[in-house]
């Protein structure tokens, strides 16, 4: 009766679908996947034929705190429509179409290594009041039912930042520092740890993150994001 009442259609197109299909096959298809060849470190496309494995000069220039950090799309497209109407449309059903997306990382051979949890990136409380959810954590916990991985939300925002999408690297940077702390009684030390976050431009916010997990000792951090912005 619902579905007479509300046909299902796509998110994006609003062509018709089926029942719990929020994106068509059409638009699903035009989703911009990033294959080879891409930076081992941060993931970012290269031009040219390039057969082995290389990290791009960015990652070279630029010490991470973070192992890797992986993405299967670029932000762009579809994906990129998708995130932000789930992030400030309020389109919380699209967390099950990010949610496949993000899955697809789990085929990456740079996570066939153990993990033995996940973190989703914070939001400053107020900003998550603001949104109504933290899509990190949401995102999170659907990889968490995916792996029988535990989701450890062990990290805290401390700062209340300005949005980082205009800002530059450097500037990132300098905003972040300092911005995130491991909650009290957390304890992380000796694990190997996927960080969750929804794009991944710079990758500033992770490596803050990641900075601070290693300092409370955990023994790797990689990072796995539904896009590369």
């Amino acid at each position: 009766m619902l579905n007479l009442l509300y046909p299902p259609h796509c998110a994006i197109c609003r062509a018709d679908t089926s029942s719990g299909v929020h994106l068509c096959a059409a638009c699903w298809k035009t989703a911009p996947v990033i294959s080879p060849p891409f930076c081992q470190i941060c993931s970012e496309p290269a031009e040219g034929a390039i057969e082995t494995a290389f990290t791009c000069p960015k990652c070279l220039d630029r010490g991470f705190h973070f192992d890797n950090a992986i993405a299967a799309y670029r932000s762009a497209g579809v994906v990129r429509e998708t995130i932000h109407r789930f992030k400030y449309n309020q389109k919380y059903y699209l967390r099950h179409v990010l949610g496949e997306w993000l899955a697809d990382n789990l085929a990456d051979a740079r996570l066939q290594a153990p993990f033995d949890g996940i973190v989703p990136v914070p939001l400053h409380p107020t900003r998550e009041r603001e949104r109504g959810f933290n899509q990190a954590r949401v995102l999170a916990k659907i990889l968490a039912r995916r792996t029988d991985a535990p989701l450890l939300d062990v990290l805290r925002r401390i700062r209340y930042t300005t949005t980082q999408t205009r800002l530059d690297r450097e500037t990132r940077i300098r905003n972040l520092r300092n911005a995130f702390r491991l909650r009290e009684k957390a304890a992380v030390r000796g694990l190997h740890l996927l960080l969750i976050d929804d794009v991944l431009t710079t990758g500033s916010t992770v490596d803050e993150c990641a900075r601070v997990l290693k300092a409370a000792g955990a023994a790797s951090v990689r990072v796995v994001a539904v896009a590369r912005g």
